[in-house]
């Protein structure tokens, strides 16, 4: 490895568990004679120009910190329009610092960086990716999940478990989305956990539009079985990911969409949770039911927290990783640990060859930890449509069997199947 300084940079959104990396990384280049820095504020300063906005990481700065959450280095999100314009000056403003090594931490927005940096230094600045995000999201080897993930969804379990005996002490339901822009890993491993009554997912939805009101309908089913069954409370969980999949212009009928100036839909003001509230509420008035139902969102409370042992062990590990790679000359890689030890994947192995972006890790609907899953949720399902259990389910509301079938039963219609 060079002698010039090691750098350690911060993208997208916090996770638990990047003080840890930070740490590891650290110490154990250190510990070998390099000297590290750390780039404060993400790679908004590197593509401004800014070379002071910098800190020199020591021993005694950093010992202590893998047991913290947040970034002491901070981080930033950065428009893609601005890293285009501006990435001639943060190769610049990285060569100006002394980097010859750098260390990127991040998810997928992120990783597209370090591949952009590594090739566009042909050989001047080595590069390391280290996978961090709550959205797991990033195919690992072994189906590892990326750092940040176990600390998100514990805490994401013990606040659901609050909510849980809020709901059943109240009589009410809730309706929680979590983050996840693209899959839905962090809810369905959240609601897994803590038994909620039910996860909704994008994976589970194949049609490349999904109709709002079907989902809608399918949380209004689970309601009415959950009735049928004596009990007048429940938790589903959202992942925030589904509201892309919605037909735009049907759910305008049902909400304000604010456009941005391009005339864009702003995705990110979609409160999910809000907006199936109303529609279900109503539908449950139709129906001559009424329930109280709260929306709400986790996501901030999770990204920030101290990590679990799980994490700080895996960052720890991580950290040490980059390092003897970068010792090693190795450079465009990621650092993934796999059956106990850590392992260099090539960039390319990451990124879709006809796309240019960086593949994705869906939830594996036909796996059998998705099936277990499946099965302890309370919602309507094919058979619930059948005999007596058709009779039962429809007493719970103002509909014939026959009516409760034909107005419900369009949601069962591609149930999930193992395979």
């Amino acid at each position: 490895m060079d002698n010039g300084l090691i750098g350690i940079v911060v993208g997208g959104g916090p996770a638990p568990g990047i003080n840890g990396v930070i740490s590891s990384a650290t110490i154990e280049a250190i510990n070998h004679g390099k000297k590290v820095i750390g780039i404060v504020g993400g790679f908004k300063p590197l593509l401004e120009g800014d070379t002071k906005s910098i800190i020199h990481l020591t021993i005694d700065l950093v010992s202590r910190l893998h047991t913290t959450g947040g970034s002491i280095l901070k981080t930033s999100r950065d428009a893609p329009g601005d890293v285009k314009k501006n990435f001639k000056t943060l190769m610049s403003t990285l060569k100006k610092i002394g980097i010859k090594n750098l260390i990127t931490i991040g998810g997928e927005g992120t990783l597209f960086m370090a591949k952009w940096i590594e090739q566009e230094a042909r050989g001047s600045i080595n590069v390391v990716h280290m996978p961090k995000t709550i959205d797991n999201d990033i195919p690992l080897p072994g189906g590892f999940s990326t750092f940040g993930y176990q600390t998100a969804r514990h805490v994401g379990v013990e606040i659901v478990k609050n909510i849980m005996e809020d709901a059943k002490t109240m009589g009410r339901w809730y309706f929680i989305s979590t983050m996840g822009r693209h899959t839905g890993h962090l809810a369905l491993g959240i609601a897994k956990a803590a038994g909620a009554t039910i996860a909704l997912i994008p994976e589970e939805f194949p049609e490349k539009k999904l109709s709002f009101k079907k989902a809608a309908d399918i949380l209004t089913g689970s309601i009415i079985k959950r009735l049928s069954m004596g009990r007048d409370h429940g938790v589903a969980i959202m992942a925030e990911g589904i509201s892309e999949k919605f037909h735009i212009e049907e759910l305008s009928q049902y909400e304000d969409i604010e456009r941005d100036e391009k005339g864009g839909i702003r995705l990110s003001d979609i409160q999910l949770g809000r907006v199936l509230k109303n529609f279900v509420i109503e539908t449950l008035k139709s129906l001559g039911i009424n329930a109280t139902i709260v929306d709400k969102n986790i996501g901030y409370e999770l990204r920030a927290a101290e990590p679990i042992p799980f994490d700080i062990e895996y960052t720890r590990n991580l950290g040490y990783g980059a390092v003897h790679f970068l010792l090693r000359g190795g450079t465009g890689a990621l650092i993934a640990f796999y059956e106990g030890n850590l392992r260099p994947i090539p960039f390319v192995e990451l990124f879709d060859y006809n796309t240019g972006k960086v593949k994705m890790r869906y939830v594996d609907m036909t796996s059998q930890s998705y099936e277990v899953a499946r099965n302890y949720m309370i919602r309507l399902e094919k058979e619930d449509f059948q005999g007596e259990r058709l009779k039962n389910i429809a007493r719970a509301t103002n509909l014939t069997p026959e009516e409760f079938k034909e107005r419900f039963s369009y949601i069962v219609e591609t149930p999930y199947i193992h395979q």
